[in-house]
């Protein structure tokens, strides 16, 4: 197998191992976690050279992520898990 060939299987496999990843603007995050009974929200600070937050959630099998510059208010029936890092391919 060829270095690019290998390389192009590897994103695939990447891909694939991401699942559905849905990118939203905030506000429509916050109607989806508002959506919830019970909602679980995964925060992180947006990164060594970007400035903000970034937000991780499911919802009917769709896993939604959106970036904000300042925090979110999330409701207080969240369940919210403060991560070092949350990665998502680009």
């Amino acid at each position: 197998m060829t270095e690019a060939a290998a390389h192009a299987a590897a994103i695939a496999q990447a891909i694939k191992a991401s699942g559905v990843l849905v990118r939203v603007e905030p506000p429509e995050f916050l109607r989806i976690v508002n959506r919830q009974e019970v909602s679980l929200v995964v925060k992180a600070p947006a990164g060594f050279l970007q400035r903000g937050w970034r937000y991780l959630t499911s919802y009917r099998g769709f896993a939604f992520f959106t970036k904000s510059p300042e925090p979110l208010p999330l409701p207080g029936r969240a369940e919210v898990v403060e991560a070092e890092a949350i990665w998502v391919p680009s």
